[in-house]
């Protein structure tokens, strides 16, 4: 007969080393939720540097019969074991690694489970932090190395050793209740310790966390900047420049910090730009600006059609027909191969380079005029030609110039052009012969009665009145000093520009300017042609060009305190009165508008434009992680603010030629 071995158990509160297959997880255990694999990922990280630093607690596993088995039941330490399993599976130390542990029976394995997990209490925070930040700075250790030590990613170890470099005076507050983490994390944005408590003081009672950041950045420029985007962030810092960097958000790409450095880079490239301008295209000069100058108070030429030379007309044909079949033998592909996306690319830059030719400047306006290189609202080069300045354009005085040119100067008209009438040099000359026999008294008294007649004659002649009036305006649009309009009628044109950054880099600033562009292109290059230009359009013309200067002085523009209120009801009837739909030029995104409002305004949008639900979707995301996703979930709808939206529109407008408008001028005529 056999003799079954003993177990020998120690002691109760005895210490003792076994083997880490010996242990097994204790039914006991209090904690019945698993602990994460990050946790287990953390206590292998921390035992690899540091080894065991708690013993396990531990009893020994009985058979049915009360006998010892020789394994261990762990109460106290699950997660250590476990950890050290995890380093088995990576061969890091042997499957019987003897494991310090505490002997218990003594004691129920449930309660001191349970006591082990709820009589304690964490570490506060800051505390955290600033220890992070004594083994960074007394042991020398990189977020790398820390990172590995506390089994953590090493970012999270920037974030740490970032809030535990905090002036102590808001770590304290935060102690103390009086600042929360996020807070604390958007005073982490700098390093800059005097500057954080800077900020605190000027913050008063607003102590939004995007207010924090925004009084941090005031003085730095963000990666997202036109000129950041235009230099280049490797540029930048390879010139010596620093970046800011937002641990705790999505910075895209952080804040420069060196804006003088910025700037020179900026200016430099684009001198660089606007001298290879000089040179390929061979203009007078070339100025760059990062704004259009718009009180430059020169005349604007503008390009005339040309005709492309035969050869040019040929590789255009031949260009035009392989792009054709390439589109006709590839339209029912979904997606185009490699090689074919290529060549369509090339075949559209080469026929736009060509249509390119079919516009061209006189060499005569190129050899003296000028050309202003520009930073354009996305980072990229806008290019406005054919500026001529006035001490180069003497012998064209008044001749066509931009909308965007205010420097009206009080010039005279020159030498004007003899009307179309016949009424030449002569008839001039004999007519101010005669004014000079007359007195100026006498001169003034009979304009006068002649202008009362001009009156009472025009208004009986509407489509007279709409050529002098279109006449007016495009003389004061087109022509810099001509002083050519005889009614008194101005046009008064409000800059978008200084309400809306990049407005004219927008879809809707570009057409603008095209149109503008169009009839410039038309107008007598001396003023007093304009006349006969404006009364020999057909009707549907010359209503195009009279609206086209009538618009160009709308101003709809809202500002704080506007004491305005009927002008701006006025501009909602002009909206219904034209039918405009904003979503043709406005769309909302995070840098128009989903950025610059809080998130209940995002949140807004959202259940406006998708549902309730989406909006409920993105609810619990920060904001520019929430302004992201919006600008994908709007795009594919007509969501407009309030402030954009036109209640209803109206077939027809209310016009003069109303049967009471009628009514009206036959009264005044008799």
């Amino acid at each position: 007969m056999s003799v079954k071995s003993v177990e020998i158990i120690p002691a109760s509160g005895t210490e003792t080393l076994i083997p880490l297959n010996k242990l097994k997880k204790s039914p006991n255990n209090a904690r019945k939720t698993p602990h994460s694999e990050a946790a287990i990922e953390a206590y292998a990280a921390s035992i690899a540097a540091k080894g065991i630093l708690q013993n396990l607690v531990v009893e020994p596993e009985l058979d049915g019969e009360g006998v010892a088995t020789g394994f261990y039941l762990v109460t106290i330490g699950e997660g250590r074991r476990l950890a050290q399993l995890l380093r088995v599976k990576r061969k890091e130390i042997r499957k019987t690694e003897p494991i310090r542990c505490i002997i218990d029976t003594a004691n129920d394995p449930h309660e001191i489970s349970l006591d082990e997990n709820v009589t304690r209490e964490n570490m506060h925070p800051a505390d955290q932090f600033e220890a992070f930040k004594k083994v960074a700075d007394e042991r020398g250790f990189g977020a790398e190395e820390i990172a590995a030590r506390f089994g953590v990613t090493p970012h999270v170890v920037r974030q740490r050793l970032r809030l535990g470099a905090v002036s102590p005076k808001l770590i304290q507050l935060y102690r103390e209740g009086d600042l929360t983490l996020e807070q604390l994390m958007a005073f982490a944005i700098t390093d800059d310790q005097a500057r954080q408590e800077a900020v605190h003081e000027r913050l008063s009672y607003d102590r939004d966390i995007s207010t924090i950041r925004r009084f941090l950045t005031e003085t730095h420029v963000a990666a997202t900047d036109r000129r950041a985007r235009f230099v280049g962030l490797d540029a930048y810092i390879e010139a010596g420049g620093t970046i800011l960097r937002d641990l705790f958000t999505e910075d895209r790409g952080g804040y420069l910090e060196d804006v003088a450095l910025l700037d020179l880079l900026v200016t430099a490239r684009l001198g660089r730009e606007a001298d290879a301008l000089r040179i390929a295209e061979g203009w007078k000069w070339t100025e760059p600006h990062l704004d259009f100058p718009h009180a430059h108070g020169m005349r604007r030429a503008y390009p005339h059609p040309v005709e492309l030379s035969a050869e040019d007309q040929a590789v255009l044909h031949a260009l035009q027909t392989e792009f054709d079949w390439l589109t006709e033998e590839h339209q029912t592909a979904e997606e185009l191969p490699d090689e074919v996306d290529a060549r369509f690319g090339q075949l559209e830059s080469q026929i736009e380079q060509l249509e390119a030719k079919r516009q061209a400047y006189e060499p005569g306006d190129v050899a003296r005029g000028g050309a202003f290189v520009l930073l354009s609202h996305d980072g990229t080069i806008r290019i406005e030609r054919g500026f001529i300045r006035p001490e180069d354009d003497e012998s064209q005085p008044g001749a066509g110039q931009d909308s965007d040119a205010h420097g009206q100067d009080e010039q005279g008209d020159g030498d004007e052009q003899a009307n179309r009438d016949g009424e030449g040099e002569e008839g001039d000359n004999e007519e101010e012969d005669d004014e000079q026999r007359l007195s100026d008294t006498l001169v003034r008294d009979l304009t006068a009665h002649r202008t009362l007649g001009l009156r009472l004659n025009l208004s009986e002649h509407p489509d007279v009145a709409i050529v002098t009036i279109t006449h007016a305006l495009a003389a004061q649009i087109f022509y810099i000093g001509a002083n050519a309009h005889v009614v008194g009628i101005q046009p008064v044109k409000t800059d978008l520009a200084t309400h809306a950054a990049g407005i004219e880099d927008s879809a809707g600033g570009k057409a603008w300017s095209d149109r503008h562009a169009n009839w410039a292109r038309q107008m007598p290059r001396d003023v007093g042609g304009l006349w006969d230009f404006v009364a020999d359009l057909d009707h549907d013309s010359r209503m195009a060009l009279f609206a086209y200067c009538a618009a160009l002085t709308v101003n709809a523009v809202k500002l704080p305190f506007d004491l305005r209120p009927r002008a701006l009801a006025a501009a909602s009837r002009l909206a219904e009165a034209v039918a405009l739909d904003m979503t043709g030029y406005w769309r909302p995104t995070v840098q128009s508008y989903l950025g610059r409002v809080t998130k209940a305004g995002i949140l807004e949008a959202v259940r406006e434009g998708v549902s309730e639900e989406a909006a409920e979707r993105l609810s619990g995301m920060k904001k520019i992680e929430m302004a992201a996703a919006a600008e994908q979930l709007l795009a594919a709808t007509n969501w407009l603010p309030a402030v954009l939206r036109t209640p209803k529109t109206v077939d027809q407008v209310r016009s003069p030629e109303t049967a009471q408008g009628r009514d009206f001028c036959s009264q005044a005529a008799e």
